[in-house]
């Protein structure tokens, strides 16, 4: 059996194990709007910090390299 398939396996199993909550009520829906809503806004910022990250070398390396060309020598 293929790990992936392994792990779907032991998942599902271990998913079926945890009881159904009995009811839904109006605090739990809300604790669930604010949880998605956390979740979401996290990602997003893990994006915007990722975009802001500085750049690899060879970039460095190549604006250097342009600036050296309009330098006159």
């Amino acid at each position: 059996m293929a790990p992936r398939a392994l792990l779907c396996a032991l998942l599902a199993l271990v998913l079926s194990l945890v009881p159904g909550a009995d009811a839904l009520d109006g605090g739990d829906a809300v604790a669930l709007l604010i949880g998605v809503v956390i979740a979401v806004l996290g990602f997003c910022a893990c994006l915007g910090w990722y975009d802001f990250m500085p750049r690899p070398r060879r970039d460095r390396r190549r604006k250097r390299e342009e600036q050296d060309e309009r330098r006159p020598t």
